[in-house]
């Protein structure tokens, strides 16, 4: 009997803002030759790395009274949207805003000089230029990969507002592409096929559907109580279907497998 795979902590972060016809999330087109969700239409995230959780890093967050795992999930969050779609959710130490694009530029510029080379994450985290702005995030879901998988995530999503003139671009690797669109299009482009959208994603970008702003999205998550999903795969009168928990509020709580997007 083989044993069952751990869960790696792993952060994803929905970035909002308030587009031409209302909410638009932030989202990245995978590589076809990604390891996970390969060709998909995903937010940016992934799992938790050592240097998320270093105390180098950790200083220069937003002053906080969170562990130093829960503001470690927060960190890969921004990292990984960093990464992958090259959007920096920090504001220059001691001020309010959030970085420009202009003053993202000029911090890059002075690192590399000083480096040598290109400035990667950890650079800009520890320079002690800015403050990753962790306290933007806001709990919005909580997913855990189901047993008997290979792979395994325990993914905490979070909303976080940008109200900032960064503009997104995928990394040219795991993310070849970057998109502001709005939940509906989102998942219009999912039925269509005009895009692979995976069940995880499809039923987030439900709940975010809910709210028409940015202020009314990050209240409600606010407000929410986060439950865990871990789908169960089961049969109910001869189907095979995934069970969710009924309380976390994406409906079901039993989905046809067949009609679950596969990426």
């Amino acid at each position: 009997m083989t044993q069952d795979v751990p869960a790696r902590p792993a952060a994803t972060i929905l970035l909002l803002r308030n587009g031409p016809t209302g909410l638009e999330v932030l989202m990245v087109e995978r590589n076809v030759a990604s390891e996970f969700a390969s060709g998909a239409l995903v937010f940016p995230g992934g799992r938790v790395d050592d240097a998320d959780i270093a105390p180098e890093t950790l200083a220069n967050c937003h002053p906080s009274d969170l562990d130093a795992a829960s503001l470690g999930l927060r960190v890969a969050g921004v990292r990984e949207t960093w990464e992958e779609a090259r959007m920096l959710l920090a504001r220059p130490k001691g001020e309010a805003q959030l970085l420009s694009a202009e003053a993202l530029e000029a911090l890059e510029q002075r690192l590399a000089a000083k480096l040598g080379r290109a400035p990667d994450f950890v650079d800009l985290a520890q320079c002690g230029e800015i403050e990753l702005a962790t306290d933007l995030m806001v709990r919005f879901s909580h997913w855990i990969t189901p047993v008997g998988r290979p792979k395994r995530f325990d993914t905490h999503f979070f909303l976080a507002p940008m109200p900032t003139d960064q503009k997104p671009q995928g990394d040219g690797h795991e993310a070849v592409s970057t998109i502001w669109i709005s939940p509906g299009e989102a998942l219009a482009g999912g039925e269509s096929k005009r895009f692979t959208v995976v069940f995880a994603t499809r039923l987030n970008l439900q709940q975010l559907g809910r709210d028409n702003d940015v202020a009314s999205a990050m209240a409600r998550a606010a407000a929410s109580e986060i439950v865990t999903v871990c789908p169960q795969m089961m049969k109910v009168d001869g189907r095979r279907v995934l069970r969710l928990p009924l309380e976390a509020g994406y409906g079901g709580p039993d989905f046809d497998v067949d009609d679950i997007p596969t990426a």
